[in-house]
């Protein structure tokens, strides 16, 4: 298939688009993936900050007697407390309780503010180039000096008589989760070309196999064609010498003229025949014509066609028997006509391949609700390596394609398409010297 440029470049087209799909697909699924993931984050990240800054909250504003002044319990509560203006601590203070525990893992800064806005102190890390003007929108995302980001809470704070204190944040660094999801955006990048590369590789493998029956229909066609000119053109070149020679022959008589005509309508009746063959088999194989099938009786059929053929065999030295080995009438459902040349069709086969004084028979049976004609014979024999062929349009076992011996080559390939067409089979045992045996099996009909 590789060779044949139309098929090469189909298959090609076949595996870019195929692979360009799934690009596309997979190039959405990843984007898709990466939102979802990136959103689980951040959610959790905000449920986070909620619980750490509900938790200070409540811990705090029971403390708080005087707006804008934090209590000394408050710098018990929060050791790295530093006040707006002072020299902060560097050294972090550790402690057992839960309130501390966020806000010591170096993530977390808290800052509180008086009801003016105005920084009254910061605890937790110590972000450099932090916005120092109070932005009392509830949720923001703010940046440093050196470019990190930060998610931040602003709650308003109350005294213990439900008076206005003023405001703090909890602030938390998304450098985990950046560099997070930076992390994902390069397993993607690197991810997606290394699997549109495995993509394009099977696609392009996949093509070749889809296209696989396609190119087998395709050379049969091209078979076909071959094989079809090559029967039509001998009798056609036939009948134009034929006709050529009448015309160079300048008086003709009645006998001649007898003989000529004799000619050409032999070669006729052949053109007729191979092309009603051709419908046939047509027919047939794409179901065309309606199936009017009725219940046709095997035994009548078989002994009809031994006792037509049995002048045949008779010219050919054969001996040509029927072998009932049933006592009722075996009955499917078919078309008669077609059972006919099923069955006449092999016999007429094996007649020509046995040589004289063999023996061809034709067996009627039953087995497994199915009715079972074989057709024996003592010929020639056909070869191993063309026992799967002899099915085919117009291939005879003969290179020569004899006419005495060969037909027209259809006659298998008719027969093959009528068993399938009534929903059965066809099975040969052949060796070569000792002769061949065709099995045909049909559904009975009760």
């Amino acid at each position: 298939m590789n060779q044949n440029k139309l098929f090469n470049r189909t298959r090609t087209r076949l595996a870019l688009s195929y692979a360009g799909v799934m690009g596309i697909i997979l190039s959405l699924s990843g984007f898709g993936v990466y939102e979802a993931i990136a959103h689980a984050h951040r959610v959790a990240i905000d449920r986070e900050l909620e619980s750490v800054a509900g938790t200070l909250h409540d811990s705090i504003e029971l403390k708080l007697n005087q707006p804008g002044r934090l209590e000394p319990i408050v710098e018990e509560l929060l050791p790295n407390l530093c006040l707006a203006g002072s020299s902060c601590m560097t050294d972090q203070v550790s402690s057992s309780r839960h309130i501390l525990s966020a806000i010591n893992q170096g993530d977390y800064y808290i800052r509180f503010f008086d009801s003016s806005g105005q920084l009254i102190a910061i605890a937790g890390v110590h972000p450099e180039g932090l916005p120092l003007i109070l932005n009392k929108q509830n949720w923001q995302i703010i940046k440093d000096s050196k470019g990190n980001f930060y998610h931040q809470i602003s709650i308003s704070l109350h005294t213990h008589d439900n008076r206005d204190w003023g405001y703090f944040q909890v602030g938390r660094s998304l450098k985990d989760l950046n560099d997070y999801l930076n992390n994902v955006k390069w397993i993607m990048k690197l991810g997606l070309p290394t699997t549109l590369i495995l993509v394009a590789v099977s696609s392009w493998w996949l093509a070749g196999l889809a296209m696989q029956p396609i190119y087998q229909s395709y050379k049969q066609i091209q078979q076909f064609t071959a094989d079809a000119a090559h029967e039509l053109r001998t009798p056609l070149a036939a009948t134009q010498a034929t006709i050529e020679s009448v015309h160079s022959i300048s008086n003709l008589d009645e006998q001649e003229l007898q003989d000529i005509l004799e000619t050409i309508g032999r070669q006729n009746r052949r053109l007729i025949q191979l092309v009603a063959d051709l419908l046939l088999l047509a027919r047939l194989e794409q179901q065309v014509a309606p199936r009017q099938f009725q219940l046709c009786c095997l035994d009548d059929i078989v002994n009809d066609l031994v006792e037509e053929f049995a002048a045949l065999a008779l010219s050919k030295s054969v001996n040509l028997t029927a072998d009932i080995q049933v006592n009722n009438s075996l009955n499917v459902m078919g078309n008669e006509e077609q059972l006919y040349r099923l069955v006449s069709n092999l016999i007429i086969n094996a007649i020509q391949y046995t040589p004289a004084d063999g023996q061809v028979t034709v067996i009627l049976d039953s087995i497994d609700n199915q009715a079972l004609i074989q057709i024996q014979d003592t010929g020639i024999g056909i070869p191993p390596a063309e026992q799967t062929l002899i099915f085919d349009r117009f291939y005879r076992i003969n290179s020569d394609r004899s006419r005495h011996t060969g037909g027209s080559g259809l006659g298998l390939a008719i027969a093959k398409a009528i068993i399938q067409s009534h929903k059965g089979s066809i099975q040969l045992q052949s060796e070569l010297g000792k002769g061949s045996t065709f099995t045909i099996r049909l559904p009975l009909e009760y």
